[in-house]
This record gives C-alpha cells, structure tokens and sequence, in this order.
C-alpha cells in the first residue's frame, strides 16, 4: 500500500522566542521490508540557523535545529510518499509467560532491539500494582505471549473511553488508567506499563494512521492525526508484534512508521528548548491518502 503523508505542525507565540533548539522526529521511516519511504521532506520556517540529521540510539532518523534569531511562530511541514509493505500472517510459536521468562533471560546483546531495554520501568511509563493486577486477570493459564498482548489490548480497548479532553501530554498512564480514559498515547502507555508488569517486553511507537470515512461522505483534509501503538517482544523466535489498542486491531498496513521506544518521551514528534516569555498555541493537521494504482 502507497501513502501520501502531508503533515503541518505551527506554533505561535504571544511574545518573539528568542532563541530555541528542537529534535524533531516527524518524517516517515525507512525499514527494509516493513516500510519504504519513497520520498521525505521536512520544511522548516523560518529558516534555522543550524540543522543536522542524527540517529537515536533506537535507530530512529531524526533532525536536530536551532534558532538563534527572535521569531514568533514556527512552521513544521512533511511531504512523503511511503509505501507499507503487508507482512505476512504466521502461526504463534511464541512461549507461555515462564518460558517467556527464560528467553528473556538467556538473551544476549543490548542492541536497541533487546528486550531489556522494554522490561522495567522508562522515564515517562512504569508497571503500578494496579495495571499489573488487571493485566494479570486478562490472562488465562497456558496463554501464549502473543496471545496475552492482544488479550490485554482488547481489555484495554473494552473498559477504556477514548477522550481528548481526559489528559494531556504529561498525564502518567497510572492516572489515565485510573480514570479509564485518554487518548492514543494513553492507551499505548497504560497497554506497556500492563505488559511490563506480567515480564512482557513492550515499547512505544508512533506515527500515521489512514482513516477511513463513513460511506457515502467525502474523505476531511487534514482529519488524520499523528498515532500511537504499542510493539511487545514475544520470543525468539517470533520477536516483536505490534498492537493498537485503540482500535483493538494488529497493526498492519494502515499503520505508517514514525519512530519507536520505549515511552512517549523517546518519540516525541518536537522535543526542545525555547528562551520565552508567555504563552504558546499549536495546530496540527495531518492527511493520509491512499495512492491509487
């Protein structure tokens, strides 16, 4: 499946910032096999005084910016075209949580694939008693770990309300889960604290999800908006899988890779510093559109 991904982020500011030095990790990936980024092109205004690629340790591509001149708004714009290559359906040959256990155990390296970089607690995502005890009762003896990471999923999508008004950027999942309700990044959050907690491995990804209109009515522009899901290691030999658990679905080709770690905070679209005085606005508008054949 080809994409076109066109994304705008703004933000205005009620007095000139006077210098400012962002990561911006806001173009599609590239990874051979899953996702080919056909073309991508971030422009900024204004112009920075500095701009460099780099490469997290999670392989993520991002760029990093600066400002030095005072400015009172700032333009962010994606253009990409991606191709999303299906993956194939496989059994599940992944082990019950004890053996789970034992891989995880005998595993060697630290790359940034480990699983031990995704078991214990992140800066921004930690297991909490309460989220490890209802994850717990999701999963019934003799439950594969792929199976116990959808079990806890669909959980999550049944008894959680999604509600943008519920929390914001910094709400803890251990509040979101309290109050059962939140947004995408809430739901991922709340789904790896949860997974964390039973030793399943699990991590953070963002990026673009293609919606679909009801039928019979135009397609919005800009009605997309960035997405979050959650990817869990399940073994050896099966590796990572990756669930939405806000729509309690697999994800698959209408899922479009941004980057990927272990919490919100490695993935953070614009992470930064400003020197400012005042208040500061945002709008985001993103388009996910389908290239026909």
């Amino acid at each position: 499946m080809i994409y076109d991904i066109g994304m705008t982020i703004a933000y205005e500011y009620d007095r000139p910032a006077i210098a400012g030095r962002h990561i911006l990790r806001l173009v599609p990936a590239d990874i051979p096999g899953v996702q080919r980024r056909i073309t991508g092109n971030l422009t900024i205004l204004p112009e920075p005084a500095e701009r460099r690629p780099i490469l997290d340790f999670f392989g993520n591509a991002s760029v990093e910016v600066a400002f030095r001149a005072a400015h009172d708004e700032i333009l962010f714009r994606v253009a990409s075209r991606i191709e999303r290559i299906p993956q194939a359906p496989g059994l599940d040959i992944s082990p019950e949580l004890p053996g789970l256990a034992e891989e995880i155990a005998d595993y060697r390296g630290l790359g940034s694939d480990a699983p031990h970089h995704f078991l214990g607690p992140s800066p921004r995502t930690a297991p909490s008693p309460e989220m490890t005890a209802y994850a717990r009762e999701q999963v019934a003896p003799g439950m594969t770990a792929a199976d116990a990471v959808e079990a806890i999923g669909l959980a999550l999508h049944r008894d959680m309300s999604f509600d943008p008004d519920a929390t914001t950027v910094d709400t803890p999942p251990s509040e979101a889960f309290a109050r059962r309700h939140g947004v995408c990044q809430d739901f991922a959050q709340v789904m790896i604290a949860s997974l964390r907690g039973i030793g399943i491995p699990a991590g953070y990804v963002s990026g673009f999800l293609r919606t679909n209109p009801p039928p019979g009515k135009p397609r919005l522009e800009g009605a997309d908006a960035m997405h979050a899901w959650v990817r869990a290691w399940a073994g050896g030999q099966t590796g990572w899988i990756e669930y939405d658990p806000t729509n309690a679905m697999s994800a698959g080709t209408d899922h479009i890779l941004v980057a990927r770690g272990r919490d919100y905070g490695d993935v953070a679209p614009v992470k930064g510093v400003l020197r400012i005085a005042g208040d500061q606005k945002t709008e985001h508008a993103v388009d996910v559109i389908p290239v026909e054949a």
